[in-house]
């Protein structure tokens, strides 16, 4: 992740004025150009997001997506004409604290009807080293060392990287790899675009149904697929797996905390060295958007294998599935394979 390919806010301020400005001397835009046949002109920050408007919105929406296929969301760039088009918008759905370039434009779009998936459901607070069960022994053995790499990671998070862990008591926005808590603000926004638009209310409910019917069999499959495993810990470059971790009872072991391409410190990999050994680990997760280094770079020093587990934070040819369903099913499977599922 590359911190300084983030724009500050006060260069979002004045790219709002720009995209105005531009938008005021066209006639078309990248969300509104005509093309959308009067449906509802909808903008989503980055594909969970995404997935949602369309499966909800279905044949009346027209979604655009800030973050195209294989940005990593964190270091998106908005244009201008991005910025600009979100005023345009009808209806905008986006998760604060994912995106900072993001929620600051969207706070000056004046868009009425603007949804932040994060109030829909609870945030909590996830360290880089995530149990999903009380009293883990690694927690405590490694307790000091822990908490000064949080107060690392802390300090990174402050300094604007994307990921708004180490602000508002610490509050992890990755809540749509929980498909519970993703059926949760599945239906929050399902009521909130039957309110922007009344006329196919009916079909947003139905759709919405059917979308959180299919997250409570996916929950189901976690649920079954993960009961009996040799193992509950996994361990992953990208600490974005917390809310995943808690559901089903796993604890999550982050490399080098926030950053998905960090280098982890001597003191670390002894550290995820240790705990594999005793919590009989075996394997180190990676990404499909951010480099596999460091992932091969602990498996070499540790002899554990390595594998993919997607945070879905984006969709392309690489990814393992069409859409979140099915690389969530892929992301079941990997985890059953790593964790020796029974």
């Amino acid at each position: 992740m590359n911190v300084r390919r983030l724009i500050p806010t006060t260069a979002v301020a004045g790219a709002v004025v720009l995209g105005l400005t531009a938008l005021s001397a066209c006639s078309t835009s990248d969300a509104a150009d005509g093309s959308d046949g009067g449906k509802l002109k909808v903008t989503a920050s980055f594909y969970p997001m995404q997935f949602l408007a369309e499966k909800i919105g279905g044949e009346h929406v027209a979604v655009t997506s800030l973050t195209k296929p294989g940005v990593e969301p964190h270091d998106l760039e908005l244009t201008p004409r991005q910025i600009g088009s979100i005023s345009e918008s009808d209806y905008v759905l986006y998760l604060k604290g994912i995106q900072p370039v993001v929620d600051d434009a969207i706070l000056q779009s004046g868009v009425k009807n603007t949804v932040d998936a994060a109030t829909l459901t609870t945030l909590e607070d996830h360290g880089s080293e995530v149990s999903g069960h009380d009293g883990h022994e690694g927690e405590e053995e490694h307790g000091h060392e822990e908490e000064a790499h949080q107060e690392e990671a802390h300090e990174e998070h402050s300094e604007g990287d994307g990921h708004n862990h180490g602000e508002e008591g610490g509050a992890d926005p990755h809540i749509w790899l929980d498909p519970v808590k993703y059926a949760e603000v599945a239906k929050g926004v399902g009521k909130s675009l039957e309110k922007a638009d009344p006329d196919h209310a009916a079909d947003y409910k139905k759709n919405t149904d059917a979308l959180v019917a299919e997250l409570g069999e996916l929950n189901t499959a976690y649920e079954t697929g993960l009961k009996n495993t040799s193992t509950k810990t996994f361990i992953t470059t990208h600490s974005a797996f917390g809310y995943l971790a808690e559901r089903y009872g796993l604890t999550q072991q982050g490399i080098a905390g926030i950053d998905p391409e960090a280098e982890p410190s001597p003191a670390r990999i002894q550290e995820i060295h240790t705990i594999a050994e005793k919590e009989k680990a075996t394997t180190v997760f990676f990404e499909t958007l951010a480099s596999d280094r460091t992932a091969k770079t602990l498996a070499k020093d540790t002899g554990l294998k390595t594998d993919v587990l997607d945070p879905l934070e984006g969709i392309t040819k690489k990814s393992q599935g069409a859409d979140y369903i099915e690389v969530m099913e892929s992301n079941l499977v990997a985890l059953q394979k790593a964790l020796g599922a029974k």
